[in-house]
């Protein structure tokens, strides 16, 4: 699937803290909007991996995501 616009980001819900506004913008004028997550976050100081795996996947949902992916380092 091809996309206009792809954010990366470190940790999950750093996209949506940082330009979670923008992708909105370009979802609800038609674009297609992946986002690259690094890490998983089981390092995190607020809940698990899985729980943010859940928070992930609603959030992109909620923004028009069309793709999330999370390559684990």
């Amino acid at each position: 699937m091809p996309i206009d616009l792809l954010a990366i980001a470190a940790h999950r819900d750093d996209v949506e803290l940082t330009c979670g506004g923008t992708l909105l913008v370009a979802a609800s004028r038609g674009r297609a909007i992946g986002i690259l997550d690094l890490s998983q976050g089981e390092a995190g100081s607020r809940g698990s991996a899985d729980l943010r795996a859940d928070e992930a996947n609603r959030a992109a949902k909620i923004l028009g995501v069309s793709v999330r992916e999370n390559v684990g380092l």
